[in-house]
């Protein structure tokens, strides 16, 4: 993480001085969804480290901070900035690195407690990139504290939806077998404004060719589709239908066997008795997903006949 911020932004207008008549028609600064959401989810983990701190939980602390750089701020946001460092204005460019800067920086010295040597190593480099000048040393820098009024609900939402359409088009792929390394194209049915919002980001971490919206429904297909609130995602793909359906009758009987592996264990009243309550909860949600599986799975076999 700290290799990209600072390969994107030495040498960069990172928004931290004043602006020049370069700053364009939106400003200096123009902070897009994920720039909101990330900085919503710093607070959330500092005020958890600040709990768990005060409960003595320091696991608990390491914990957060682990889940969020990694998570949130790894590996998402930074696939996020990418595509609006390439594609967005000035303004929102610096706005990105800006807050790139700024929340690798906190988390600095935020994990600073846990990780001194590594933490105080990476900050003299990261602080005055980020316009830090109140400390020599982040041992003495002043410990993030979290900020609820920076928590934007509606950027949550517009990422967490984008995050659902991602996983939902990844899943697309999944099912028709199609190579990591190809890019296809997207049919996105719904919100056409917000279908376009999406798009570049959806293009990037989905590896899509292109994405097209096209109005409320879908054209016919024999193609899976997935419903991802009020958006229906279909790839673009030219199907051999009766080797889709050959294939999808063998995923079925796989998942039907998986099913019957289920059953027996939670039929078995050894199992159930004696096996921790977390492991028979497990095995019943199994049997629940691969029991969902099978019935998306005939009804996209159902489509092909």
């Amino acid at each position: 993480a700290t290799r990209f911020v600072l390969m994107n932004c030495e040498g960069q207008d990172c928004g931290l001085a004043p602006c020049n008549e370069d700053c364009g028609p939106d400003g200096p600064l123009h902070f897009q969804a994920p720039d909101l959401w990330i900085v919503s989810e710093l607070q959330r983990v500092e005020a958890e480290v600040e709990k768990q701190f005060g409960d003595y939980r320091f696991d608990l602390v390491a914990q957060a901070i682990y889940r969020f750089v990694w998570d949130e701020y790894c590996d998402w946001y930074l696939e996020l900035a990418k595509v609006q460092i390439q594609n967005g204005s000035p303004a929102q460019q610096r706005a990105t690195r800006r807050t790139l800067l700024r929340v690798l920086e906190t988390v600095l010295r935020l994990a600073h407690p846990l990780i001194p040597f590594i933490t105080e190593e990476l900050w003299q480099t990261v602080a005055p990139l980020a316009a830090r000048k109140d400390a020599e040393s982040v041992q003495i820098a002043r410990y993030p504290q979290a900020a609820p009024n920076r928590i934007d609900p509606q950027a949550d939402a517009w990422v967490h939806q984008l995050k659902a359409m991602v996983d939902a088009c990844r899943s697309l792929r999944g099912e028709m077998g199609v190579s990591p390394a190809t890019k296809v194209p997207l049919l996105a049915a719904g919100n056409a404004e917000a279908i376009t919002g999406f798009a570049p980001y959806l293009a990037a971490l989905a590896k899509l060719s292109d994405v097209q919206a096209v109005g409320d429904t879908l054209p016919a297909s024999p193609a899976p589709v997935q419903v991802v609130g009020e958006f229906r995602l279909l790839l673009k793909i030219e199907i051999d239908v009766a080797a889709e359906r050959e294939r999808i009758g063998k995923e079925i009987a796989r998942v039907q066997g998986e099913i019957a592996k289920c059953e027996a264990k939670l039929g078995n009243e050894s199992f159930v008795g004696r096996a921790p309550a977390a492991v028979v909860e497990q095995e019943r949600k199994r049997m629940t997903d691969f029991s969902d599986l099978v019935a998306r799975l005939a009804e996209q076999l159902d489509r092909l006949t």
